[in-house]
């Protein structure tokens, strides 16, 4: 656990140091920042993303674990969340997708990286959540 938080850190700092270019530019990565469900403290994960119109959504894979990742807790409890996309930074809303939208999100996404196929056999039974994040529009 304390090897991917530390992945995580370089990670994170690495892409706000380039603004999600330099190494980072034209990959689908993203960081998302979560309220902590009981603390309320900001926690800042890196993923992967896909484009689905105007939204973006993310996989909740944890690379094929067994549990939830803690994001995704985090955001059950405030779907209120900050994007870091590039040099761009916003206020979105999460909502983890069902039904039909879910099933062609998941085929969308399992045809743009396959692995998630091996990710949702590991996890099995679980369900691997599609969050889809919405830009909140300034006011």
């Amino acid at each position: 656990m304390d090897d991917i938080r530390e992945i995580n850190r370089k990670t994170i700092d690495d892409f706000r140091a380039h603004e999600g270019g330099g190494p980072f530019e034209g990959r689908p990565l993203l960081l998302l920042t979560t309220r902590g469900r009981r603390t309320g403290k900001p926690h800042t994960t890196p993923l992967m993303f896909m484009r689905d119109d105007e939204r973006l959504v993310v996989f909740a894979s944890a690379a094929g674990a067994p549990a939830h990742p803690q994001w995704l807790h985090n955001l059950l409890a405030e779907p209120k969340v900050t994007v870091e996309i590039g040099p761009e930074v916003y206020t979105a809303t999460a909502t983890v997708t069902a039904g039909a939208e879910r099933e062609r999100l998941w085929a969308t996404a399992t045809e743009m990286h396959p692995f998630l196929l091996d990710h949702e056999k590991s996890a099995a039974p679980r369900e691997i959540p599609l969050v889809a994040l919405e830009r909140i529009p300034k006011t």
